[in-house]
């Protein structure tokens, strides 16, 4: 079988027509990643040893349905490094509630995803354990900081896999992988058990060849949980209740910022073909202005290492992970664990955030930049009194080379178009739209509050309009 054409609903048809057998399925996986691992980096570990029979009930739609897991989301008893030397042997102890929900459908772990370390990056190259490859190029990243994630399901090494998002650490690597990514609005899916770096920005999501997929895996792993209080009480949906409805009538707003300076032309073209497309499938297209886009990376650039600089302390060198050896104090231990164990971006983030939370600057930076995020925010909701949805490119450009974007601005000017979703916690959805010499391109589609549905509901139309 081509495993890289497999689908949630393919894999569930067959295993219920008997065609093949949950075990066959998972060792014919196995088997692709021992041959291609090599070649992508895609998988930090893979759980090959010791393997249980499977046994699940045929009514949950995953069950038996093999998947990835970011290593940044724990499973008790494995192996969890969130890319980082300083947590290269961590044995977590317990399940993060997506892990227990999806255990419950009878899902198949076949193993943990590489990223950047804590998930800091948008190209997996920072990454303790080395970057990640592009299956369409290798000589190009995947994408971060779930590239892992997003090149395994691209090159038919997990059906789907979760990632988590924290200023568009799903999207862009689906962007530049040509795979689904879906980001969730703050609160929609718990993050008990995700290795924080940025708690008022992060989210789990999905990973996925379909829109439909993706729609599925988020019923899954969705609802309120008493283990995060940030996770919501809403009820959780159908989310594919609605997909295949036609989308005449909806109104769609293009941010004019979006399509400025920065944006490589080729990619440019071939969204605009996309919305144009959309606009073909009946819904009414409007250019508008999202006015603070040009201050939205500075906003996300100051919180973020302030979050960090707080959620990091707790990796000391004492309490677990990678502890310096002969050290004069407890002092000395606590330095050169941290200086030995953590690399450069993340070093520089606690550094940065460390300087803005600081007497004297939390002020002028931390709380200003907690004002803006306001502001982002407010300026999303007026576009969404007249609009159902967002449009516009996930990433300015196609897949980098390794090592092109070598300074840390040019990395993170790459996030302009997505992190200003997650300053907003809103859902937002990438879905491929074409190439760019051989390369993917991704459309993202931005969704009121608690709104997947929407967002879904385009995304599959726009999807199934390109198969036709």
């Amino acid at each position: 079988m081509d495993l890289k054409k497999l689908t949630i609903k393919s894999v569930r048809a067959g295993l219920d027509k008997k065609e093949f057998t949950a075990e066959e399925l998972r060792a014919e996986f196995l088997q692709a990643i021992k041959k291609e691992n090599s070649k992508l980096n895609a998988y930090l570990s893979v759980f090959d040893k010791d393997l249980e029979p499977i046994t699940y009930n045929l009514k949950p739609v995953l069950a038996g349905i093999p998947c990835a897991i970011k290593d940044n989301i724990l499973i008790d008893g494995t192996i969890t490094t969130a890319g980082s030397k300083i947590l290269k042997n961590y044995t977590a102890s317990y399940d993060a509630t997506v892990i227990k929900k999806l255990k419950k459908t009878g899902t198949v772990f076949l193993g943990k995803t590489n990223l950047d370390e804590f998930a800091m990056g948008t190209t997996t190259e920072n990454s303790a354990f080395g970057p990640t490859l592009n299956p369409h190029d290798h000589s190009r990243v995947a994408g971060g900081s779930s590239g892992g994630s997003a090149a395994a399901v691209a090159a038919g090494l997990a059906v789907f896999a979760l990632g988590s998002d924290t200023g568009g650490s799903i999207r862009a690597p689906a962007a530049w992988c040509g795979v689904v990514g879906l980001k969730l609005t703050y609160g929609r899916v718990s993050r008990h058990g995700l290795i924080a770096m940025a708690s008022s920005l992060d989210q789990i999501g999905p990973i996925t060849r379909t829109v439909e997929d993706a729609a599925v895996v988020l019923k899954a792993i969705a609802g309120h949980d008493s283990m995060d209080s940030t996770s919501s009480p809403r009820m959780v949906p159908d989310f594919t209740a609605e997909l295949g409805q036609p989308i005449t009538g909806m109104k769609i707003a293009v941010p004019k910022e979006f399509f400025g300076a920065g944006l490589n032309p080729d990619v440019a073209k071939t969204v605009e073909r996309a919305i144009s497309k959309l606009q073909m499938l009946g819904t009414h297209i409007d250019y508008v202005s999202l006015p603070l886009t040009d201050y939205a990376l500075a906003t996300y650039y100051i919180i973020v290492p302030a979050e960090i600089s707080a959620n990091l302390a707790r990796f000391d060198g004492i309490r677990y992970g990678h502890s310096a050896k002969q050290t004069e104090n407890l002092l000395a231990t606590y330095t050169t664990s941290r200086a030995d164990g953590l690399g450069d971006e993340v070093k520089r983030r606690i550094m940065l955030g460390t300087y803005i939370l600081s007497a004297g600057y939390y002020d002028a930076y931390y709380l200003k930049a907690q004002k803006v995020r306001t502001l982002v925010k407010q300026s999303f909701d007026k576009i969404f009194e007249h609009y159902d949805a967002i449009v516009g490119p996930t990433m300015p450009m196609v897949a980098p080379k390794l090592g092109e974007l070598s300074t840390p601005l040019e990395n993170y000017l790459a996030d302009v178009y997505t992190v200003q979703v997650n300053l907003a916690g809103l859902p937002a959805i990438s879905v491929p739209c074409g190439n760019v010499n051989g390369l993917p391109v991704g459309l993202q589609i931005i969704g009121k509050h608690f709104d997947e549905e929407t967002i879904l509901k385009i995304a599959y139309a726009y999807e199934q309009s390109r198969t036709e």
